[in-house]
């Protein structure tokens, strides 16, 4: 069964392309290379010995769109990855982040709505819960106003999928995950951010490598143990086996609805600080880290409760953050040496 997978290049996207082929799945990809390398068509082949179809693409381009299902009539499912994912970049630019986190989902689904059914799994966030309320964070939390620009595009991209597959034969699973981090096993693919990494563990492993000088920790007087912000930390694999769970679901007709929602995550909080420890232990290496301010759209604390993701859709997280960050340390110094 073809499935496309949109940014199938990126972090995410090339780990669930591997799992798809695992499954016997004929993923098409599409990643217009703005966050991503096509050398990591390479990573795929070397894990998997298939190259899955690439087509180099930037989905805000609507004809594009409308030819590529032309030309592949027989795609009746969709993991949709590509968009900007950064909350900083989001709140300075904002209009960047409307036009390709929402006109591109708009574009994909016009397309499946005129086939008589199709499925699809949508890469949503943690970050719709806004600061919840209570821990661990449950699917029937209230959607809170969102912190940032992309916080916002994917509490919005949840309602146009919910709209949309109300009156056509679209079916969908929304994943709202936490914080993915870590490589394949192989480290054939990891995690390669262009530029400054916006996130904690690549700029932890670069610090690791002496590529930066020391980490910043963004605010150490939050109501926390330890004062740091809590996130609950996934193994990148992991979460790219819920997205396969997630659309064998909606082939076999498993879903009770027509569009579900399922938190992915671990269930466990980390802090910050507890994160550099643990990178410390596995790695090693001492991290020089000093305290700054507090940075915008930042939310406090994060973890999910995963009974949902676990009972009913049938899938759990199986690596420790040790694990995780030991496998992000092994992409590190491969892609390094």
């Amino acid at each position: 069964m073809k499935i496309l997978v949109t940014g199938g290049l990126g972090f995410i996207g090339s780990h669930t392309v591997v799992e798809l082929q695992n499954k016997g799945f004929e993923p098409v990809i599409i990643d217009n290379l703005s966050n991503s390398s096509i050398d990591v068509l390479d990573g795929i082949v070397a894990i998997t010995g298939k190259k899955p179809i690439f087509e180099q693409m930037d989905l805000r381009d609507k004809a594009a769109v409308l030819d590529f299902f032309a030309r592949h009539p027989d795609i009746t499912g969709v993991i949709h990855f590509a968009a900007s994912k950064a909350v900083g970049e989001s709140v300075e630019n904002p209009l960047l982040y409307y036009e390709n986190n929402i006109n591109t989902l708009v574009y994909l689904l016009q397309e499946l709505s005129k086939k008589p059914s199709a499925h699809f799994i949508f890469s949503s966030s943690c970050t719709v819960y806004g600061q919840a309320e209570k821990m661990p964070i449950t699917e029937d939390a209230s959607v809170q106003p969102a912190m940032s620009p992309y916080g916002n595009t994917k509490q919005i991209g949840e309602e146009i999928i919910s709209d949309t597959c109300k009156v056509t034969q679209i079916n969908s699973i929304l994943l709202r995950y936490f914080n993915p981090i870590g490589a394949h096993p192989t480290a054939h693919i990891g995690e390669l951010p262009i530029g400054v990494p916006q996130n904690l563990v690549p700029f932890i492993t670069q610090t690791g490598m002496g590529l930066r000088q020391e980490l910043s920790v963004f605010g150490d007087d939050y109501p926390t143990p330890d004062g740091t912000c809590i996130r609950d930390y996934i193994h990148v694999v992991d979460l790219a086996k819920a997205h396969v769970v997630a659309l064998q679901r909606l082939i076999e007709g498993r879903n009770s609805e027509k569009v579900e929602t399922f938190n992915v995550g671990t269930g466990k909080g980390s802090s910050v600080l507890e994160v550099i420890n643990a990178f410390e232990n596995v790695s090693g290496k001492k991290l020089p880290y000093k305290i700054v301010g507090r940075r915008e759209g930042d939310i406090t604390s994060a973890y999910a409760n995963t009974d949902k993701a676990n009972n009913v859709l049938g899938w759990k997280a199986e690596s420790s953050l040790e694990e995780s960050l030991a496998s992000a340390w092994k992409w590190e110094q491969k892609i390094r040496g």
